[in-house]
């Protein structure tokens, strides 16, 4: 369900791609956005890559997401009403949460691609696709 496997850009190169000057901590954010595909938290992000790099602040790690997300290197997802998450894949694709165990997964489906219509009148600037429901792991739980 979940695509696990690293992004074939660099980090440094998607910083450099995105207008963004490399910092020691924006390139530690960048990479760790690309090679855990596991749509992070600030805290996680920040308790993850503390141990290696003690002077780094969760406030340093809440700026440089903003950064990225605003430069279009990541997407912030809004899937999980208690935690915002962060994904370094920006194509458009869809995600899933569990009920059960919260756990947040791309799926293989293309949701449709709206920017630049207009519906209503409304002009389409950007669209998610968000889907929730329980993971095989948490259907597998509850069947034994």
């Amino acid at each position: 369900m979940e695509n696990k496997n690293k992004i074939e850009e660099s980090g440094y190169d998607r910083l450099i791609k995105c207008g963004i000057r490399p910092s020691v901590q924006r390139l530690a954010v960048m990479n760790y956005l690309m090679e855990n595909r596991i749509h992070p938290t600030v805290d996680k992000i920040f308790n993850d890559l503390y141990p290696t790099m003690p002077t780094l602040s969760r406030t340093t790690v809440y700026n440089t997401l903003k950064l990225l997300v605003e430069s279009g290197a990541a997407i912030m997802l809004t899937i999980d009403e208690r935690n915002t998450r962060f994904d370094a894949e920006t194509k458009p694709h869809t995600h899933f949460m569990c009920y059960k165990c919260g756990t947040v997964t791309d799926l293989n489906i293309n949701p449709p691609v709206l920017k630049g219509n207009y519906i209503d009148d409304c002009e389409i600037l950007n669209s998610e696709l968000y889907l929730y429901g329980h993971c095989p792991e948490c259907v597998n739980k509850n069947k034994n």
